[in-house]
């Protein structure tokens, strides 16, 4: 029987909690560890995306700390870069120390992974991704003055800068990643949606900007030709009328059906928008294609089609 492949969007609480220290965000990834070995077990192919949004806040604002003339700050598609190799590694080790724990012989590999945009994006005219911290508005307001940075009040939670975020056109390392899948390896890529480029005089130039992680774990998904695209966030299931008192699940679901409720505004911008959205993108990319979004404790459930809401193009699965 042919393995399954599936591409798994990691959220942030996989990686980080409260507490933003290695150490933490490291116990963290050994949670996520054990849940992904299941999957694992199973024999699935997998390729591991993940998010960035505080790591790489963290590491700007770490950045402009220490900016003088010896050591300028980078630029966010190298801080980008930075938390790709840095919770790259760390999910490597958890990996690692898992797969040795359930006597698994695999190799773990994170590709650093730029993923292209068009310059003509319009996202860049219309800042909209939040990153980092929340601050005061008091805060943010000086910030705005002193830095040049566009900062919004995210979902009363407090304010966050803002960065455009545009729609990925391509993953260029796809090949690369795919081959590592299908020779038997665990492969983590595409983190925090990729390193943003644009194409310019037959070079790649990167841009300030943050991908939206499940859209650019969406477009690797269809380029490596995926059976899955396993999408992980806080609630084991998408629902309509959220946090209402006739708030109801949505187990096995059509697209066309998810597109109505998606056109009703069912659904946050920055939350389980563009989720849902992603689902319904790969699963229009071929009709024998399936996305399931759900929580990372149930994952494998979700995988084996027990649990989770299962987007496929018919609402009852063939």
């Amino acid at each position: 029987m042919k393995k399954k492949k599936v591409v798994i969007a990691l959220g942030g609480n996989a990686i980080q909690a409260k507490d933003a220290t290695a150490e933490a965000q490291q116990q963290a990834l050994k949670e996520t560890a054990r849940q992904l070995l299941k999957i694992m077990k199973a024999g699935y192919d997998m390729i591991i995306t993940h998010g960035n949004g505080p790591q790489v806040g963290n590491i700007v604002l770490q950045q402009q700390a220490s900016n003088t003339e010896k050591t300028p700050a980078m630029p966010l598609d190298t801080c980008g870069a930075m938390s790709q190799g840095m919770i790259g590694y760390w999910m490597e080790n958890a990996l690692e120390d898992a797969m040795e724990e359930a006597g698994i012989k695999k190799n773990v590999a994170t590709v650093v992974t730029r993923v292209e945009v068009s310059p003509d994006d319009p996202a860049f005219q219309h800042p909209s991704k939040p990153i980092g911290p929340f601050y005061t508005e008091e805060e943010a307001r000086k910030m705005m003055k002193e830095q040049n940075i566009t900062m919004i009040e995210d979902a009363g939670r407090g304010w966050r800068r803002v960065v455009p975020s545009p729609q990925p056109v391509n993953i260029l390392e796809h090949k690369m990643i795919n081959q590592l899948m299908e020779g038997g390896n665990v492969v983590i890529a595409v983190g925090g949606g990729g390193i943003p480029v644009i194409r310019k005089n037959h070079s790649h130039i990167g841009v300030e900007a943050v991908i939206d992680k499940d859209f650019a774990a969406q477009k690797l998904a269809e380029l490596v030709n995926a059976d899955i695209l396993l999408i992980l966030t806080a609630v084991g299931h998408v629902c309509i009328h959220y946090m209402r008192p006739d708030e109801k699940i949505l187990t096995d679901i059509s697209i066309e059906e998810l597109k109505k409720y998606l056109e009703n505004g069912e659904f946050q911008p920055g939350s389980m928008k563009p989720k849902v959205e992603a689902a319904i993108l790969f699963v229009e990319s071929n009709p024998s294609r399936k996305a399931i979004i759900t929580s990372l404790d149930h994952a494998f459930d979700a995988l084996e089609g027990k649990i989770g809401t299962q987007i496929m193009v018919e609402q009852v699965p063939v």
